[in-house]
């Protein structure tokens, strides 16, 4: 995925954190809902977490390359699938969620303007537990399509802080939307790959910069056996302990969404100080998330 942080001029962003650690928990916003026990999901952003490639195997930072681990401010999901083996296509486990689409920018879209964006420790799912049907789940696919981060960055020899905006779904229609500050209005449907970067703390006063990048890296470690469409952000994980549902639950089952965040930032590193230097021609490969572990709390 190639992301080109164009005309950051004399300030643009990013020098790489000495240390990668566990983003602090942030409050879910309240829900309300009918009577009974609930399923309730939860992201959680974690940067120690093992960081995979698109096959779901253990894999470091590329020579040539650096990387580093944002910041997470807010994420949305498109869709949520719970999977009984290996062997489930997508589409037949036991979807639970998919969020609202829509035709207004041609072809069909995910709806941003009504998408459920949520910080670290955020509720992104809380639905009657009836809604799952009794069975033993081993897997957990997420479509994630927008994602929201603080990053660090080097121009000119001065640290600076920035924001990206990055739409991971396969195709997202868009009215506007807040970078950090800067609302963007589009109106239109954008593909996986579009963002937007906004400075925080130029020396001079820079636009928001927007652009087009290829895709991004999805893990699914059940790539071999149950593919998934090209062009989605369907994140896949298996729960170490089966999920087994009875259908006579009294209680609410709440499931923590532990996405990896472990150098998920990657740029192509010219000079090899593992900054990152946009002005420097410099520019980023990859924005995916690095692994999806459900924990049932």
């Amino acid at each position: 995925m190639r992301l080109s942080l164009i005309a950051l001029a004399a300030g643009s962003v990013l020098a790489l954190f000495s240390s990668c650690n566990k983003d602090d928990d942030e409050p879910g916003p309240g829900t309300g809902g009918a009577v009974g026990p609930r399923l309730i999901l939860k992201f959680r952003f974690d940067s120690t977490q093992t960081r995979l490639n698109a096959f779901g195997v253990p894999t470091a930072v590329p020579p040539g390359h650096g990387a580093q681990c944002p910041r997470f401010n807010k994420m949305s999901a498109h869709y949520v699938e719970f999977s009984q083996s290996v062997l489930i296509p997508v589409g037949s486990g036991d979807v639970v969620y998919h969020a609202p689409e829509t035709n207004v920018g041609g072809a069909t879209a995910i709806d941003h303007d009504l998408g459920i964006q949520v910080g670290n420790g955020g509720e992104f799912l809380n639905i009657p537990l009836n809604e799952l049907s009794a069975g033993s789940y081993q897997f957990l696919r997420v479509s994630l399509a927008y994602q929201n981060y603080d990053i660090k960055l080097n121009a000119s020899g001065i640290p600076l802080d920035g924001t990206v905006a990055s739409f991971i779904g396969y195709n997202t229609y868009i009215g506007t939307y807040l970078v950090h500050d800067s609302t963007v209005t589009v109106n239109a449907n954008k593909a996986q790959g579009y963002w937007a970067f906004e400075v925080l703390n130029p020396p001079v006063s820079i636009p928001v910069t927007e652009g087009q990048a290829p895709g991004t890296t999805v893990v699914n470690p059940l790539f071999a056996t149950s593919p998934i469409p090209a062009g989605s952000c369907l994140v896949t994980g298996a729960f170490t302990v089966p999920l087994v549902i009875t259908g006579t639950e009294t209680s609410d089952i709440v499931i923590q969404v532990s996405l990896s965040t472990n150098d998920s930032f990657e740029w192509v590193e010219i000079d090899g100080d593992n900054i990152f230097e946009p002005a420097n021609g410099e520019t980023v490969v990859d924005m995916g998330v690095r692994g999806l572990i459900p924990t049932v709390q």
